[in-house]
């Protein structure tokens, strides 16, 4: 078993199955199946953006109290967890990693909420159901991953919904069209991270 249940210091309230350290797991998912060029196991670790959003919806509900939720790239779920722990009324989680969605359900379980898990690559397409707040966390890490998300969610932003993204100072994190909303200083590792505090920022994503 490569992973625990167990729960991060900036969000104690939410119960994860994660990885104590980065690289047995990492080798663990090549190794058992017998394949090069897997994904890594990103869904096995609490990243800042998703422990500050989790924090955050926690302690103000009403930003997502009796609201469809969406958490897009939700790895294994903490922001979508915390949504319908404070009370939203549907709570999707968007999740391309069949891996990543099979932590989800498991951490689903653990705290007695009810996801629903969308398999599609979201960003192949505008025709999507858009939910009335939007929460992305750490999706700014690529150059093609941020421009291509950033894109869809700006999208997001004028199909009407409320775009909350957040970031702990990633390269490609947007200059412009953001507004800081909230931030949290979040407890790291030094197997994932450079440091073992990160300054994590919520903004609100606008148009342009």
């Amino acid at each position: 078993m490569e992973t625990q249940l167990g729960a991060t210091q900036l969000v104690p309230e939410i119960k994860l199955h994660l990885a104590h350290e980065a690289l047995p797991l990492w080798q663990a998912t090549e190794d058992k199946l017998e394949r090069s060029g897997l994904p890594p196991p990103y869904w096995a670790f609490a990243w800042p953006g998703g422990q500050a959003l989790a924090r955050l919806i926690l302690d103000r509900p009403s930003l997502v109290r009796g609201k469809d939720v969406l958490d897009f790239a939700a790895g294994g779920g903490i922001a979508a967890i915390a949504a319908s722990k404070a009370g939203a009324r549907r709570v999707r989680a968007a999740e391309i990693d069949e891996f990543a969605r099979a932590a989800l359900a498991l951490n689903a379980t653990a705290n007695e909420v009810s996801i629903e898990s969308i398999a599609q690559d979201l960003l192949q397409s505008d025709a999507f159901d858009p939910a009335r707040v939007i929460l992305a966390g750490d999706v700014c890490y690529e150059r093609p991953m941020a421009d291509r998300a950033l894109a869809w969610l700006r999208r997001r932003v004028a199909d009407g919904a409320r775009v909350l993204l957040a970031d702990p100072g990633r390269a490609y994190f947007p200059r412009t069209g953001v507004r800081e909303f909230a931030r949290f200083d979040v407890p790291t590792s030094l197997d994932l991270e450079d440091r073992t505090l990160r300054s994590t920022g919520i903004f609100e994503l606008s148009e342009s």
